[in-house]
């Protein structure tokens, strides 16, 4: 257990100062920098007002801690236009400002996963058809909306031109030299889970569980290959290849013409967290969410190219970044035929060069106050980590493109700390951590997964930064039974939280027995949802009352 005032020396020293204000906000059009400033200012000289959090709580509903409230902004299966509907499994979010107030703008959200038994009616051990499969593919990928704030409330504006999905059946393009098993476009992307906004202001999205939907392709030890097959076996009615999918994505909000980015490396990105160095070169970085994979950064040799370049991969044992460039690795070159294929295999590969096994890397984000990259590890239970903790590496002289680096736990999940299973991570204005967590439903509440059983429904944690109770996490929010939160992502002037709430009752086998009914409509099915947040805590928070 790591206390309080240990925890801040890991974050940063003091851990108040001029608030670094990242290129990829800037690139969002977020005017954050005079806010920041001025709040940095007054920071110093503040004590905390006495925050309270919540205890931890299992209820069918969206709990919040004292001083804050909730508004659903839009759920699966609402219309957003004449032709479309909200898709299933939101995660990640992304506010674009339209206007210079920020009280105008297009949300971005990620549908990660289909539920078959609400979208097609399939159950396993039926027969399945091709309509089913089809109402599956339209219910994953992303949305893009326009929404607008209007005393206060934000509102879904229906059928606006830049309405539109993007799904499993979208026409992609692919931002490569060489042909992805002979195909230079690729159909749809699915298993979307958290992602990234470049500083060109387009959104990147990521592919994480995909060998659920068309399986993987498995290689013995004389690279021979056999076919594993998915769990949802679209693979008996389209034939698209796996290796099309596991890929980052760019998506233009504005036309919504999208390309899957090969460079970056095929695996279960959970998220793609870009920074923008002086030169205009790129470094991205992204993890593996699966038990004992790795953490990658890619490294770009043209200004705002996220294919010129190199693709590393981290060994926190040694504190270096190990490339994964075929022309100068010889072992890559035994194994591999060409850097696209180590590409499409880059787990083998980066197994092969020694990268350092993580516990399923999640969230990536750059710290505001210190620039120093944050990353959540949720657990590895099969090793008997079963909380996870979150991860701080400094770059050698803070620069995103060194080679060196150091690392630390900041802090571990587990009873003391009070949260298992981080995933989702945010800074607000004030630099406080804001995260979420993920226990599986079938741990959550289960007296026989007694690791678990104490910490309730899955939430939403804050790490504050300043005054008297610096270093102090602190529940805000907890989510209806077997669900969590994803994708928080704040308005431009930090008093709206947006966030997901993700596979309510997940744990339904029939429709006869629901494990949950939230948002609790007239039909009484669970449906995944983007929700407002704000209060007098949340602006309190954000020291939002202290500024001129």
């Amino acid at each position: 257990m790591i206390h309080r005032r240990s925890f801040l020396s890991l974050l940063g020293k003091g851990a108040v100062g001029t608030i670094i204000v990242p290129s990829l906000f800037i690139s969002c059009r977020n005017k954050v920098s005079k806010i920041a400033t001025v709040a940095s200012e007054k920071m110093s000289h503040l004590k905390s007002v006495l925050l309270k959090g919540m205890k931890p709580i299992s209820s069918d509903n969206v709990e919040l801690a004292e001083g804050l409230s909730y508004k659903t902004l839009i759920k699966w299966t609402d219309p957003i236009s004449d032709k479309d509907t909200f898709g299933c499994e939101n995660d990640f979010i992304c506010f674009i400002p339209l206007s210079e107030d920020g009280n105008d703008g297009l949300l971005w959200v990620n549908h990660e996963a289909t539920r078959p038994l609400f979208v097609s009616g399939y159950k396993r051990g039926d027969q399945r058809t091709i309509e089913q499969v089809q109402k599956e593919m339209y219910s994953v990928g992303g949305s893009i909306i326009r929404v607008k704030k209007t005393n206060d409330n934000w509102e879904v504006v229906y059928n606006d031109p830049y309405n539109r999905r993007i799904t499993a059946q979208t026409e992609l393009s692919i931002n490569w030299d060489t042909p992805i098993m002979g195909k230079t476009t690729i159909i749809g992307t699915h298993s979307n889970c958290s992602g990234g906004i470049t500083p060109w202001g387009t959104i990147l999205t990521c592919e994480e569980n995909y060998q659920d939907y068309y399986g993987e392709t498995l290689y013995d030890e004389e690279n021979n290959t056999t076919h594993q097959a998915s769990y949802h076996q679209w693979e008996d009615f389209y034939n698209y290849p796996t290796e099309h999918y596991g890929w980052v994505v760019e998506i233009d909000p504005i036309t919504g013409n999208g390309m899957k980015h090969i460079a970056l490396g095929r695996f279960s990105h959970e998220c793609c967290t870009l920074v923008e160095l002086e030169d205009k070169r790129v470094v991205a970085y992204s993890g593996d969410d699966q038990n004992d994979e790795f953490i990658y950064k890619f490294i770009s040799s043209k200004p705002g190219s996220l294919k010129e370049g190199t693709l590393y991969v981290a060994n926190t044992v040694e504190g270096k970044w190990i490339s994964l460039d075929y022309d100068s690795q010889p072992l890559l070159q035994k194994r591999f035929k060409n850097q696209t294929e180590v590409l499409i295999r880059v787990r083998e590969a980066a197994e092969l060069l020694g990268a350092t096994p993580q516990d399923r890397p999640e969230d990536i984000e750059i710290d505001p106050l210190t620039g120093h990259v944050i990353i959540s590890l949720t657990n590895n239970k099969p090793k008997n980590r079963f909380h996870g903790c979150i991860l701080k590496i400094v770059e050698a002289n803070n620069q995103y493109d060194s080679l060196n680096f150091s690392v630390e736990i900041m802090f571990a999940g587990g009873p003391e700390s009070g949260f298992s299973s981080p995933d989702n991570l945010a800074f607000d204005l004030a630099g406080n951590l804001w995260f979420t967590t993920d226990v599986s439903g079938r741990s959550m509440n289960n007296p026989e997964k007694k690791e678990y059983f104490d910490f309730k429904n899955n939430g939403v944690f804050v790490v504050i930064r300043h005054g008297d109770e610096a270093g102090k996490i602190i529940q805000i929010a907890s989510a209806p039974m077997d669900a969590e939160f994803t994708g928080p992502w704040f308005s431009p002037d930090y008093k709206t939280l947006f966030l997901s709430v993700q596979h309510p009752g997940s744990l339904t086998r029939s429709l006869n027995q629901l494990t949950s009914t939230w948002p609790h409509d007239a039909d009484g099915i669970p449906k995944s949802a983007v929700i407002t947040i704000q209060g007098d805590l949340l602006e309190k928070l954000n020291y939002l009352d202290t500024l001129i």
